[in-house]
């Protein structure tokens, strides 16, 4: 996966735009950061998970997915490996991480509003 790849996938997610966080490209949903690419290098991404979503991905694929260092990692936030990480994997933890932070209007990943 590259970092290209990856921020397509995270663009594609409803009302997600790109913008910048402390020198490092970031995806959000309204206001809120769901993603970020480069830290702690270019060989990284991160996807905001809860801590029990971010159990499940470490236990499944412990190859791609590492807690952010420090504690930040404690809270959900989760680096992706890029290198490492499929298409269909990383679609289903920016999914996870947009649903995490999307208004609860607009929380369907397929942009469907919620009746």
């Amino acid at each position: 996966m590259s970092s290209a790849r990856f921020r397509k996938a995270a663009l594609a997610l409803p009302e997600a735009i790109e913008g910048a966080h402390q020198g490092h490209a970031d995806f959000r949903v309204g206001k809120r950061i769901f993603a970020t690419l480069g830290y702690p290098d270019d060989s990284w991404g991160m996807v905001k998970l809860t801590p029990e979503q971010q159990a499940v991905l470490l236990e499944a694929e412990p190859e791609i997915f590492r807690p952010v260092p420090g504690g930040w990692g404690k809270h959900g936030n989760t680096n992706v490996r890029l290198a490492r990480a499929d298409a269909k994997t990383l679609h289903s933890a920016l999914t996870m991480a947009w649903k995490n932070v999307a208004p609860k209007s607009s929380a369907s990943p397929r942009g469907k509003k919620k009746p």
